[in-house]
C-alpha cells in the first residue's frame, strides 16, 4: 500500500504556487499526494505532474460536486452539467498520472432534501455512473465514489450505498472510497463494511474521529486497519484533514477549532502512526 496526504490540509485550491509543499511532503516520508480541487479551469496538471515526478512523488486526485451540480437532479441540465464536470475530473486525473478520480459524485455536498433518497433519484445515479465507463476506459483512470456521513448528504451515506450503486452502474472502474471519519458515524462494522467492498474498494482515506492526528481519536484502527490488509486492498492510504485557518474549507468541513497543533503535525505524526500500526 502507498500513504499520501490530502492538500486540503493546507490550501483550498491547490496550484504551481503550492509547489513547494512537495519537499517536505516527500522529505516526511509520503509515497504521494493527494490533489485537490473543485474547479478545473486553467488547472496547470502538466507542470504540477512534472513538479511531483521530479521530487519522485506519485498523485491522486480528488474533487466534489458542489453548488448546484448533482446528477441526481429532476432538471436535466443541472444532471448534464455535473457529467461534464464529472469527465472533465477524470481527464484531469489522467493528466496528472493520478490512478483514480475521487470524491462525492452524486448530489452536492451539505444539500438536504428533508426526505430518504426516492426511486427516480437513485435511478439518476446508476444513469449517471454507467454514462462514466466509457471515459474511465479512455483515460485508464478508475472513479472512487465517497459515501458522506448523514450531516453533509442524504444521499449514499454508507458503503453499503456506494457498493449497490457501483454494482447497479456496471463498469468495474466504478468503486467506493471508504473514509474511516464519515465510517465512525454511520457504519455498524467498519471492519466488515471494508471486506465487504470486495474489489470495488478503490480508495481509503484514513482520517481520525475529529480530523485530527490518526490514533488520537475514537476511530478503531486496531480493527479497521487489519480489514484493510486482509481486503487484498492494495492502493492509497490517504490522510485528508482541512485547515483550520483556512476560511472556506473550515466553513465547508464546520472545523470550529485546532483538532491538531498544526497541520504539518497532523501530516507528519498521522503518517508515523499508520506505518507503525500497519507494520505491526
Amino acid at each position: 500500500m502507498k500513504f499520501g496526504i490530502n492538500t486540503l490540509l493546507w490550501t483550498a485550491a491547490f496550484g504551481v504556487e503550492h509547489l513547494d509543499l512537495l519537499p517536505r511532503i516527500r522529505e516526511w516520508g509520503y509515497d504521494g499526494v493527494e490533489i485537490a480541487r473543485f474547479s478545473f479551469d486553467g488547472f496547470p496538471a502538466a507542470k504540477i505532474r512534472a513538479a511531483l515526478e521530479r521530487e519522485g512523488l506519485e498523485c491522486t486526485f480528488c474533487s466534489a460536486l458542489t453548488g448546484e451540480l448533482s446528477l441526481i437532479s429532476e432538471d436535466a441540465a443541472v444532471r448534464k452539467a455535473a457529467f461534464g464536470f464529472l469527465v472533465d475530473g477524470i481527464r484531469v486525473a489522467a493528466e496528472l498520472g493520478s490512478p483514480v478520480f475521487l470524491g462525492p459524485f452524486c448530489s452536492p455536498v451539505g444539500k438536504h432534501s428533508g426526505r430518504r433518497p426516492n426511486e427516480e433519484e437513485w435511478k439518476r445515479a446508476v444513469e449517471g455512473f454507467a454514462s462514466l465507463g466509457s471515459e474511465l476506459d479512455a483515460c485508464r483512470v478508475k472513479l472512487a465514489h465517497e459515501p458522506l456521513n448523514r450531516f453533509e448528504t442524504y444521499f449514499t451515506t454508507t458503503a453499503a450505498d456506494a457498493l449497490r450503486l457501483c454494482e447497479e452502474a456496471g463498469p468495474p472502474k466504478l468503486g467506493v472510497l471508504f473514509d474511516t471519519f464519515h465510517a465512525n458515524i454511520e457504519e455498524k462494522d467498519s471492519a466488515a463494511a471494508i471486506l465487504a467492498c470486495g474489489e470495488r474498494l478503490h480508495h481509503v482515506h484514513t482520517c481520525e474521529s475529529d480530523r485530527g492526528v490518526p490514533g488520537t481519536g475514537q476511530v478503531h484502527w486496531q480493527e479497521i486497519l487489519p480489514a484493510i490488509q486482509r481486503s487484498g486492498y492494495d492502493g492509497w492510504l490517504v490522510i485528508e484533514s482541512f485547515g483550520s485557518r483556512i476560511e472556506e474549507i473550515a466553513a465547508a468541513a464546520c472545523i470550529w477549532r485546532d483538532v491538531a497543533p498544526s497541520a504539518d503535525a497532523i501530516a507528519r505524526e498521522g503518517l508515523a502512526y499508520l506505518r507503525k500500526h500497519l507494520a505491526s
